[in-house]
């Protein structure tokens, strides 16, 4: 007999437990940044055999006319991968411009850039993203721009892509430094 009001009493509660929250959408506004930012896509510079090396001569005079090249572009953070070769790529443009730096993994997708930059709120900025031979066509694909090639040349160290992503749409625009 006792059982039968401890049971009623637990399905009274039960029944009064308040229902979970659907949790609603929420709009973007007009005036967001969200998917917007231009983004200077590279490819490390030229390295030493290894599977994580440093760079050559060769590539730490790439990585001083990077520097040169990027002055006054107005970058606000540098995104790279977690290898020696990225790293030092960025080294000159990340001393003497005083900028702040962020990892995202090399995978083939562009997904992990894609997530640390939502991450943290880098959106509508000005970014310096390093990659290698592999990653650089899909981060630019993830970016929603339309590069010409589908992959760059074991030996190709020289490209650099601007992709300025507006409401408007995207821009893509090659140069070679």
């Amino acid at each position: 007999m006792r059982i039968l009001p401890l049971l009623l009493s637990f399905l009274s509660f039960a029944a009064c437990k308040p229902k979970r929250p659907v949790r609603q959408p929420v709009p973007v506004s007009e005036d967001t940044t969200f998917l917007t930012g231009t983004f200077y896509v590279i490819r490390h510079a030229e390295r030493n055999p290894g599977p994580d090396s440093t760079l050559t001569a060769a590539g730490r005079d790439r990585a001083g006319a990077l520097y040169r090249l990027l002055k006054d572009s107005g970058l606000n953070k540098i995104y790279f991968t977690p290898y020696r070769r990225t790293v030092a790529t960025a080294d000159s443009v990340r001393i003497r411009l005083h900028l702040d730096t962020c990892f995202y993994a090399a995978d083939t997708s562009g997904e992990s850039f894609i997530y640390q930059v939502t991450r943290h709120g880098d959106w509508g900025k000005h970014l310096l993203v390093i990659g290698h031979s592999n990653t650089v066509v899909p981060i630019l694909r993830s970016l929603k721009a339309n590069p010409h090639m589908d992959v760059i040349g074991e030996n190709e160290y020289d490209r650099l892509f601007i992709v300025r992503k507006t409401r408007e749409g995207t821009v893509l625009k090659e140069v070679c430094y």
